[in-house]
């Protein structure tokens, strides 16, 4: 495969350093889909001569993108491009919904599932009574072939009747909404973690990769509590973007 020149525009008058000007072009291109995943990149030298930049400068910019996972350096191949992150607002949404409207053909595979006595932590995060029956369940979240999330979930049993067939086929908020349940407001905590061999394994990273974590407590418009979810997501497929705004 040849390697690919990049139109790439740089503002030498601009206040935004040159190498994160670069950074953001090609970041751009590979999220639009411009350049695809495996496209190799032009080497290092080659692309700062063509730009007229230093090479430290073509150098942090390529290792910037890196170390988001955008592209990968590979012995005797060069720089190529690899799968592009999800990208997902902190909003109360589905990752589900958000991989479909994304055109990111999200799948399931449902690990476990079942009906129990909700667990104390749970019970008390959600002012359930002790005892309340709930669905468990735990997913492995796909974007297309690519494994990205491990989901757990405990859902009210009183609120719907659900299955692990309909979790196979459909993402859990659909499901809420198609038996007249609307997720309103949500507490959410995100942080991060190193994964565990087990994770490492299901999420196809090596042991000890960085994993982004999010739990949710998500309530109705009827203030009902209708679903506790803790989630690990793959750091280098996946971030969250936050909008900021000053009052």
């Amino acid at each position: 495969m040849d390697r690919t020149a990049l139109p790439i525009p740089v503002d030498r008058n601009s206040p935004v350093p040159l190498y994160f000007q670069v950074a953001q072009h090609l970041e751009r291109m590979i999220e639009s889909g411009d350049l695809a995943a495996g496209t190799r990149l032009e080497n290092e030298i080659d692309l700062a001569d063509r730009l007229s930049l230093s090479r430290p400068t073509m150098r942090r910019a390529i290792g910037y993108l890196v170390d988001r996972g955008l592209l990968v350096r590979k012995r005797g191949v060069g720089t190529q491009v690899v799968q592009a992150k999800v990208r997902r607002q902190v909003e109360l949404t589905s990752l589900y919904d958000d991989l479909a409207k994304t055109g990111r053909n999200p799948g399931t595979r449902v690990l476990s599932f079942g009906v129990e006595p909700v667990p104390d932590t749970v019970a008390r995060e959600l002012n359930l009574a002790e005892g309340t029956a709930v669905y468990a369940f735990e997913r492995l979240r796909y974007a297309g072939a690519e494994p990205l999330a491990l989901m757990h979930n405990y859902v009210p049993a009183s609120l719907l009747k659900l299955s692990a067939e309909d979790l196979e086929v459909q993402g859990l908020y659909n499901l809420l909404r198609a038996n007249g349940i609307n997720p309103r407001i949500a507490k959410q905590s995100i942080g991060a973690r190193a994964s565990t061999a087990a994770q490492a394994r299901a999420l196809g990273e090596t042991r000890g990769a960085p994993l982004l974590t999010m739990v949710r407590e998500a309530y109705d418009d009827q203030d009902r509590a209708v679903e506790y979810g803790s989630h690990i997501y793959r750091a280098s497929r996946y971030s969250f973007d936050l909008t900021l705004t000053a009052w």
